[in-house]
């Protein structure tokens, strides 16, 4: 007898449909064979297959079986395909009946005594699972809650095997995971920091503020101490909140990976990686043997923070080109491509020389020129090229020091960088961008139409500092911000002269 249980496999951030096929003959001597190119894992759910149906009271009469994946042109892998296999075998010996599994889509690890792991990618799951009609889908009780954030698709939480056939043959009711999506809402604008506790960097801050407006990306530049990472770790909280979509698109990447962490259901404030300097390009990127999401991918609508960004590997700072222009990673392997989201803001942070104190008055920089030149040669002109704004950190005053908060706190920054944000959401309806940093071509003509004054001065400013054709095209979508943070429909020249100030690498010395 053949029965068929639907899952899916995972491809980059989304998953597509797979037919579990199980062929059950009592003729022939007993032997089991898969196709449908499954990887290690998935060869392996022999073993624990057959010892958990044996745990869990169901006695298989030896047999010729034969499992395959369809379509068997794309590889599988993981454990996902367990618990589908244990009910593909049930129902082709003839212990389930196969209407009873019709239309469910199920995924989930057994252990050897039947009971259920958690597997990565529910969420992308769920969504396949609706696009196809599902009549639900079947998981371990701690992915449920995740996919259970897709509107309209029973999910049922299973604890071990017997559960899930009691379920199927209907001697057991389940009542759908049911997700209250509000209360999950409520704690998106739950943050422990603030920048009323930064004292002093005025112009850091409004780097800041001008680079989450427009979503550009940020380089600090300062000595030790002078709060480059403190500054960083709270752009988080004067971001726009994420939208529905955008949190479904970053818990997709973290369930891939495996990064939802507990009950977590699903990703509701915007991601904030730092890797350390000693990250390889793949950990950066993503990819490996079976490739998977690297941090430009976690950090999907969020902040990629880079600290000591002289100190990572020039390999692994080349391979930022791609996601900075494009939003996406592509990954190719010779059985796969894949592509990941990779739409970030790069939040960067350096000294200004290797002993860091070159532009601290209170310290004596060690450094000699040569050793300052080749410690900045160590970022390409083409990466600091994608780096809109280079801000100067200097080291905090004792005056600043002792005053009890700073001067403004993230409310009162994020109300500012919103409204700059509906102007650029109403500038740009019907457009394929969204925010300034997207402007290109055609697109940054019309939307940085500058005046014969404004021309002049750009052109004097453009000779004098040898700035690069994509430095130019830097100032010009700085400026529209800088102007939609101002409420000023043309651009000026004050709005150019801030926009060339933020371009601190690019002045001759």
């Amino acid at each position: 007898m053949i029965s068929t249980v639907r899952c899916a496999a995972l491809m980059g951030i989304d998953a597509f449909p797979v037919s579990l096929e199980v062929d059950f003959s009592r003729s022939g001597l007993p032997a089991f064979t898969m196709v449908g190119l499954p990887d290690g894992a998935v060869r392996e759910a022999k073993e624990r297959v057959y010892s958990a149906l044996k745990n869990s009271g169901f006695k298989l009469p030896p047999a010729r079986v034969t499992v395959n994946l369809a379509p068997a042109d794309v590889r599988k892998e993981g454990s996902a395909y367990d618990l589908p296999m244990a009910v593909g075998l049930l129902t082709a010996s003839g212990a389930l009946n196969p209407e009873a599994v019709d239309g469910w889509y199920m995924a989930g690890e057994l252990s050897l005594g039947g009971h259920l792991s958690p597997v990565d990618g529910s969420l992308p799951l769920a969504v396949a699972a609706l696009r196809e009609g599902a009549r639900g889908l079947i998981l371990p009780r701690s992915n449920a809650a995740e996919a259970a954030v897709v509107d309209g698709l029973p999910v049922i939480g299973v604890d071990d095997l017997g559960q899930a056939v009691r379920f199927l043959s209907g001697q057991e009711h389940l009542e759908p995971e049911r997700v209250d999506i509000e209360t999950l809402w409520a704690g998106r604008e739950t943050f422990f920091e603030d920048f009323s506790e930064v004292k002093g960097q005025e112009h850091a801050k409004r780097a800041i503020e001008i680079a989450a407006a427009g979503a550009h990306n940020l380089l600090f530049i300062g000595p030790p101490g002078s709060g480059k990472t403190m500054l960083s770790q709270r752009i988080p909280t004067v971001l726009p909140p994420l939208d529905f979509d955008e949190a479904l698109e970053v818990t997709k990447v973290y369930s891939v990976a495996g990064r939802m962490q507990g009950d977590r259901a699903l990703m509701v404030t915007r991601p904030f990686r730092s890797p350390h300097h000693t990250i390889s390009d793949i950990g950066l990127i993503g990819g490996g043997r079976y490739p998977q999401p690297g941090e430009v991918s976690l950090a999907h609508r969020g902040v990629l923070f880079l600290d000591e960004l002289p100190e990572f590997k020039k390999n692994a700072l080349e391979v930022l080109r791609q996601p900075l222009e494009d939003g996406r990673v592509s990954i190719s392997r010779s059985l796969v491509s894949l592509s990941y989201p990779a739409d970030f803001m790069l939040v960067a942070a350096m000294n200004p020389c290797p002993c860091g104190y070159m532009t601290d008055d209170q310290h004596p920089c060690s450094c000699s020129p040569l050793a300052v030149q080749r410690y900045r040669g160590k970022l390409s002109g083409p990466l600091l090229d994608r780096i809109d704004l280079h801000v100067d950190v200097p080291a905090v005053p004792y005056e600043d020091l002792k005053r009890e908060r700073g001067s403004v706190d993230s409310a009162t920054m994020r109300s500012r960088i919103m409204q700059a944000r509906d102007r650029q959401a109403e500038r740009f309806k019907g457009l394929p961008v969204s925010v300034n940093a997207q402007l290109t071509g055609s697109a940054l003509e019309e939307h940085c139409r500058l005046d014969a004054t404004c021309h002049t001065f750009l052109e004097n400013a453009v000779k004098s500092l040898g700035l690069s054709a994509r430095a130019y095209t830097r100032i010009l979508r700085i400026a529209r911000t800088v102007a939609d943070l101002d409420g000023s429909e043309p651009i000026a020249v004050n709005h150019l002269a801030e926009a060339i100030n933020y371009r601190t690498l690019d002045r001759k010395e």
